[in-house]
């Protein structure tokens, strides 16, 4: 059995500038799985630098509100909804409330830095 506890995981901020716990990698345990996952947290007022990943992504939204960006569409997101993210789309979120905005993020196939390009530009388009 492998059990991981979230306030054992180091935070560290990622590319994209959210801060990140990551919970399950399969190149960090011997774990029989192709995704990982990790807790992200952007503070009130931020915005997630634009990126893309070769892989697919899905954000649980857990705590907070705000507004998701994929490639020429934004949504309002909220806690209890999960948003597909699919392979090579631009992406960020921007959290619009007064409290961080948590959420969780599955890649499958699992995260590599290779995967990712983070935008050299980073515009905001809300």
């Amino acid at each position: 059995m492998f059990v991981t506890d979230l306030e054992n995981c180091k935070e560290f901020t990622a590319g994209d500038g959210s801060l990140l716990r990551e919970l399950l990698h399969p190149d960090k345990a011997d774990l029989a799985i192709r995704y990982s996952l990790a807790h992200a947290t952007v503070k009130p007022g931020q915005t997630s630098k634009p990126h893309k990943l070769k892989t697919t992504e899905v954000y649980y939204i857990l705590e907070g509100e705000g507004i998701m960006h994929i490639d020429s569409e934004a949504a309002r997101i909220y806690p209890g909804q999960a948003v597909y993210i699919p392979p090579d789309s631009r992406q960020y979120i921007h959290n619009t409330g007064n409290i961080d905005l948590k959420f969780l993020c599955i890649v499958d196939p699992a995260w590599r830095k290779q995967d990712e390009k983070i935008s050299s530009k980073y515009l905001l388009e809300h």
